[in-house]
């Protein structure tokens, strides 16, 4: 004989209560006592939360202040000055010459490099430079 028996004891005052009745049916119909209830709490928060979160929403949307695009960039209209319009810009930068341009190389300041390759190699290695061919 084990030393502890396997059935447990019940006093006689506990079996006459709710908690108990509920316990013996709960192992015969566990969905229906427990999962079925769990859901339903689960749906009906669901619906009881949804307008305290829009009300939070709504809130937050009455104190955000919807910005032109001058007033993002913090730019100041001037009084008599034409609006910007890139349909325009376009039309005008078409209508120039794009073909007739001359290369001009930009003055380099002090001790900066001039971007030649070829002068940089040759007095690297302490030669004369090539001749360049462009």
């Amino acid at each position: 004989m084990p030393t502890f028996q396997s059935k447990k004891y019940v006093s006689k005052s506990f079996q006459n209560t709710l908690a108990a009745s509920y316990r013996s049916k709960l192992s015969r119909h566990p969905f229906l006592l427990f999962g079925l209830p769990f859901i339903a709490t689960m749906v009906a928060g669901s619906f009881f939360l949804t307008p305290a979160a829009a009300l939070r929403y709504e809130r937050h949307d009455r104190k955000v202040k919807t910005l032109s695009k001058d007033e993002e960039l913090g730019i100041k209209r001037i009084e008599g000055r034409k609006a910007f319009d890139i349909n325009e810009e376009y039309y005008r930068l078409a209508a120039k010459d794009l073909d007739d341009w001359d290369n001009k190389r930009v003055k380099r300041l002090k001790g900066e490099g001039d971007g030649i390759l070829m002068v940089l190699y040759a007095t690297m290695a302490n030669e004369p430079p090539p001749t360049a061919h462009f």
